[in-house]
């Protein structure tokens, strides 16, 4: 029996290679990495890094309302930054969207972020 179950929605951007915006196994969401696009037009919002930290805590939402939870329920997530000198941007962006406590975390350094993006992070969730 495959309790695995693909989970999407256009209120995300759509995946642009071979996964799913979420994978649910029982009450756990597992949530593909969200980098910083308007779902309407699949673009990079602007340049700066606080309105991409916000788009992709708005698709992260998105993703987790058509799960049957919100971002509360997040139990961990990992940030991808281009520049690990964000993450103080990050932290406080994140408590405009987050109530403690908060989810486990981890942040890491990278190279580069598909289509130019600053960050990216995954997450996953128990509903």
């Amino acid at each position: 029996m495959n309790r695995k179950q693909s989970l999407s929605t256009h209120a995300a951007p759509e995946a642009i290679g071979t996964y799913s915006q979420a994978i649910k196994v029982d009450s756990t969401i597992y949530i593909s990495g969200q980098i910083p696009l308007d779902p309407s037009t699949m673009e990079l919002v602007g340049p700066d890094i606080d309105s991409q930290i916000n788009q992709v805590l708005k698709n992260l939402e998105a993703v987790c309302r058509s799960a049957g939870g919100e971002l509360d329920a997040i139990v961990k997530f990992t940030v991808y930054l281009i520049n690990l000198e964000y993450s103080a941007k990050v932290n406080t962006i994140m408590q405009e969207f987050l109530n403690e406590p908060y989810p486990a975390r981890a942040a890491v350094e990278v190279v580069a972020l598909p289509k130019g993006a600053q960050i990216e992070i995954d997450a996953i969730m128990v509903v």
